[in-house]
C-alpha cells in the first residue's frame, strides 16, 4: 500500500481531491483534526468529497470517550479508516497532552484505540507514531507501545522512522534533525509479522518506496508527494491497478471543474490552486507555472491564472519539441 501522509495546512479536502485525480489507489489521510474541534467546533471538520475514497481521518486527542465519539462520527460519514496521531511533536499538541507525548503512556494509547474500535467496529482503527521521544528511543520503548496494541488487535501501525524531541526542536526541525532509522521499522515487522507495518519518513521517490515494500507492508509519502504530486501518477500501475498513466491535461480539466464549483459555493480560487504548484515539478516551464499561479492566484476569483499557467507550459513544450526536431535534422 502507498499512502499520502496527514500534513497540517496541506492535506485539506482540496489537496486530497487533487491527489485523487492523479492516483485512484493511494490511501489519502486528512490533516490531523482534534477531538475538541469536531465535538465543540462550529465548522464541519469531517467534510470531504466522495471522490476522495479511500480516505482516512486522522484524529488528535487523548480521551478515550472523545476519540470514540469522533470515530463513530467518522464511520457514519463513510471514512475508510480512523487513525490516532501519536507522533506530532508541536507545542500545541503537547499542551493538549496528545500527539507524540502519548508515547510515554502506552496503556492510554491502547485504551484509546480500544474505545475507537468499539465505536467504529466496521473500519480499521490505526496508529501513527514516532520511534521514540527525547531520551526514550530504545527498541524496548517502542515495543512497550506496540505490544498493547497487538493485544487489542490493532491492525496497522505507521512508523515515522525518527524519534521526536518534545523540547528544543520545532515541528519542521523534528522532521529533519532526528536521524532516520529504517532498520528499527524493519525490525518491528520481523518481530511482529502479523501486524501491518507501514514506513514513513524521508521517502522521496517510488523507487525508494518499492525498496521499502520488500520489508514492510506499506509506505507513506509526505512532503515529497506534496511538492511533486506527479509522484503519485505511477502508484496505480505499481500496484497493478492501472495499465496507463494519467495525463496532466486531464487532471487540470478535472480541477478547473472542481474549482469552478468551489467558487460558485463562495470559495476562493487559491484555496484549491495553492496545492497545484508542484504539478510540473522537474518539467520544462515548472518555474513559470509556479510563478504565474503564485502571482495571480491569491487574488483571483476565477480559473484564469490556471489557464494562463497552462498556456505557458504548452508554449514551453512546443519550443522543446521544436528544439528536439532541429537536433534530429542537424
Amino acid at each position: 500500500m502507498i499512502s499520502v501522509a496527514p500534513m497540517l495546512d496541506w492535506t485539506d479536502r482540496h489537496c486530497r481531491f487533487f491527489h485523487r485525480q492523479i492516483s485512484q489507489q493511494a490511501l489519502l489521510y486528512t490533516e490531523m483534526v482534534t477531538t475538541g474541534a469536531i465535538i465543540h467546533g462550529k465548522q464541519d471538520f469531517l467534510a470531504y468529497n466522495e471522490a476522495e475514497h479511500p480516505v482516512a481521518l486522522q484524529l488528535g486527542g487523548s480521551s478515550p470517550k472523545d476519540l470514540a465519539a469522533c470515530a463513530k462520527l467518522a464511520a457514519e460519514r463513510g471514512y475508510d479508516e480512523v487513525n490516532l496521531n501519536v507522533g506530532c511533536p508541536s507545542d500545541r499538541v503537547q499542551n493538549g497532552s496528545f500527539g507524540a507525548c502519548l508515547m510515554a503512556e502506552p496503556q492510554l494509547v491502547a485504551d484509546c484505540i480500544k474505545a475507537m474500535q468499539d465505536a467504529a467496529p466496521n473500519i480499521p482503527v490505526t496508529v501513527k507514531t514516532r520511534l521514540g521521544i527525547d531520551e526514550f528511543d530504545s527498541y524496548e520503548f517502542l515495543q512497550a507501545l506496540i505490544e498493547p496494541l497487538i493485544a487489542i488487535d490493532c491492525p496497522r501501525v505507521i512508523l515515522h522512522a525518527r524519534k521526536a524531541w518534545l523540547n528544543g526542536l520545532s515541528p519542521k526541525e523534528n522532521r529533519e534533525v532526528p536521524p532516520l532509522n529504517y532498520e528499527r521499522v524493519y525490525q518491528v515487522k520481523r518481530d511482529y509479522p502479523a501486524l501491518q507495518v507501514h514506513l514513513n519518513g524521508g521517502v522521496n521517490s517510488l523507487d525508494e518506496a518499492k525498496a521499502h515494500l520488500k520489508l514492510v507492508d506499506g509506505v507513506m509519502l509526505g512532503r515529497a508527494a506534496y511538492s511533486n504530486p506527479w509522484l503519485l501518477a505511477e502508484v496505480d500501475a505499481m500496484l497493478g491497478a492501472a495499465e496507463t498513466l494519467p495525463e496532466k491535461e486531464h487532471v487540470i480539466a478535472q480541477m478547473i471543474a472542481y474549482i469552478e464549483q468551489h467558487i460558485d459555493a463562495g470559495g476562493r480560487f487559491w484555496h484549491v490552486a495553492r496545492h497545484m504548484l508542484g504539478l510540473y515539478q522537474n518539467c520544462p516551464g515548472a518555474r513559470q507555472w509556479r510563478r504565474t499561479l503564485s502571482e495571480l492566484g491569491p487574488r483571483a476569483n476565477d480559473c484564469s491564472p490556471l489557464l494562463a499557467a497552462k498556456e505557458i507550459i504548452d508554449a514551453e513544450r512546443l519550443r522543446a519539441a521544436e528544439r528536439e526536431l532541429l537536433i534530429q535534422n542537424s
